[in-house]
């Protein structure tokens, strides 16, 4: 009833409206900045030298086979619900399409996307 009783001129209608634009424009801001930092500042904490997983195969919903790159070392896994078990070790010439590893090894390392497709297109067999 109070609400019916009041009456608002258009001005002031457009003057809410801006206020409410305003701040959905400012929440979104925020929101963008603070998942920008969060990413960061996961991916800084997340940074290994020595550590990489090379490839992950799914066998079931629970169980995988991994090859991680430890140093030197090419170690294969088993990985289920509750343990981790050796498999094998590989040495670097074991592995098939290492190149293409070594091409993403290298794009961590800041080089641009036209780089990166000379590098695949060159790796490529030629028809």
């Amino acid at each position: 009833m109070i609400l019916l009783q009041m009456k608002t001129s258009g001005f002031d209608s457009f003057i809410q409206l801006l206020g409410v634009l305003l701040i959905f424009i400012f929440v979104l801001a925020i929101t963008y900045f603070t998942t920008k930092w969060i990413a960061g500042y996961q991916k800084s904490r997340s940074f290994n030298k020595n550590l990489r997983i090379v490839e992950t195969l799914r066998l079931t919903q629970n169980k995988y086979i991994q090859i991680i790159e430890a140093g030197e070392v090419y170690l294969v896994i088993g990985v289920g619900k509750d343990e981790i078990t050796m498999l094998t070790t590989l040495t670097k010439e074991q592995l098939h399409d290492l190149d293409t590893y070594e091409v993403i090894k290298q794009t961590e390392a800041g080089e641009n996307f036209q780089e990166i497709l000379k590098k695949i297109k060159e790796r490529l067999p030629k028809k």
